[in-house]
């Protein structure tokens, strides 16, 4: 199993097995000594000394070899165990491609390529020479996701291997050109079928069923069962890519944070993120945690149930609401069918969908420990005999003054801004905050 060595020497001849050598080459192998004589005794004595230092010499010769040997095992073993590692991260680490077989794969990213594009930049569609589909994010120069986050992107996303999360196959840097390489996932976005009545009607209460439930694996892995415990932090439809069955991947992972194993919660003095998806202890102090992705993704149910835009309830009917606060109204109201998008109330079960947008306002309470778990929301929307809290009055719950209205102070529905901006009817402030 492991390299060895056995060293063995003698002081006579052994077994007579060296009796027909020629003695003149091998002096050492000589006959006895001849009989007694007047000399003998001195002689003896003579050869005593000269044998004992052989045996001296011998043993410093086995010693050296024993420790030459011991350290030729210890380098073995060393570079055997160096190789086990870099075994274990080999698969871990992406391809790095190069700039024009990524050119000939998008056909030099052209326009009848390209698959859409957002504040990042765009992303384009392509074929590698081996005939692999594969889906290249080309970051723009201008865009929020500077050479950090793309390195972040790159080493979270490598290590992440789920059925709900889109796979990266490689990245190309080179200059200013920042390249990411991923599978290619057919059927685009959530948003672009949720938001799009005429797309919309593709998506039966059992397909978005399946894509609520399909995120919330894909969550509780980077949460809980990766090796990685990751904190998405930009959680929304836009984000969420469908396959050829129209099962959920979740994508783009610039703005993910990688915490330790113990480790529950962080803070950042840039707050990043979609307006509307982000938490009020993340928009108000920048602190963040696997309980801020549970409030983004109450953002996901609520939109997939309604078909409808977290930021097309501002401003209803002259007063001043948000996706939270709409549905609060109808929560103490007790009309909660209300808010399902009438393309599924035909074909779904009552009983079923309101409990999911139970379980979305329970995501959404302002303390985030009043918040549930992934792996809860998993149970509560799995298993129908899990019985759920009552919810409590959620964070963001705007009134109907000047003051709760984000849009009063120039922000978009949907956007974030650099400028100092109230966010809630406490005057809470959002600062430096990076448009993506």
């Amino acid at each position: 199993m492991r390299p060895s060595c056995f060293f063995r020497w003698e002081l006579f001849p052994f077994s007579g097995v060296f009796d027909n050598i020629n003695l003149q080459f091998r002096p050492s192998l000589a006959p006895s000594l001849p009989p007694s004589s007047p000399h003998s005794e001195a002689d003896l004595t003579s050869k005593t000394k000269t044998k004992d230092k052989w045996f001296s010499g011998g043993k410093i010769a086995a010693t050296v070899i024993v420790v030459f040997v011991a350290i030729i095992v210890s380098v073995v073993g060393i570079a055997k165990r160096r190789k086990r590692k870099q075994d274990i991260e080999l698969p871990t680490e992406s391809v790095q491609f190069d700039l024009k077989t990524i050119e000939a794969a998008t056909n030099n990213f052209s326009e009848h390529n390209k698959l859409g594009e957002g504040g990042f930049g765009e992303v384009y569609k392509g074929m590698l020479m081996n005939g692999t589909e594969v889906a290249v994010k080309r970051l723009s120069k201008t865009s929020g996701q500077g050479e950090v986050e793309f390195k972040n992107e790159v080493v979270v996303v490598a290590k992440l291997q789920h059925r709900n999360l889109v796979r990266l196959l490689g990245f190309s840097l080179h200059g200013e050109e920042k390249l990411l390489v991923y599978e290619f996932v057919p059927n685009q976005s959530l948003d672009y079928f949720l938001f799009d009545p005429s797309k919309r009607v593709q998506l039966n209460w059992t397909v978005r069923r399946n894509i609520v439930v399909g995120i919330t694996r894909g969550v509780l892995y980077l949460h809980q069962d990766s090796r990685l415990k990751i904190i998405h932090r930009d959680l929304k439809a836009s984000n969420i890519l469908l396959d050829a069955h129209m099962n959920p991947k979740i994508a783009d992972f610039g703005m993910a944070r990688i915490f330790g194993v113990d480790q529950t919660v962080a803070n950042t003095a840039r707050v990043v993120g979609t307006f509307g998806y982000m938490p009020p202890e993340y928009v108000t102090h920048g602190q963040f945690s696997t309980k801020s992705d549970v409030y983004s993704f109450r953002v996901l149910i609520l939109e997939i149930i309604s078909g409808r835009k977290n930021s097309s309830f501002y401003q209803m009917d002259g007063l001043v609401k948000n996706l939270v606060t709409y549905v609060w109204r109808l929560w103490e109201n007790e009309s909660l069918i209300e808010f399902v998008d009438n393309g599924i109330k035909e074909d779904c079960k009552r009983d079923e969908v309101i409990r999911y947008i139970h379980i979305g306002m329970l995501c959404v309470q302002e303390n985030p420990v009043d918040r549930p778990t992934l792996s809860t929301i998993y149970q509560m929307l799995t298993n129908s005999s899990v019985t759920l809290p009552v919810p409590r009055t959620p964070g963001f719950f705007f009134g109907n003054g000047p003051r709760s209205n984000p849009l009063a102070h120039g922000l978009e529905p949907g956007q974030s801004s650099s400028k100092s901006i109230p966010c809630s009817v406490d005057e809470a402030t959002i600062t430096d905050v990076t448009p993506r």
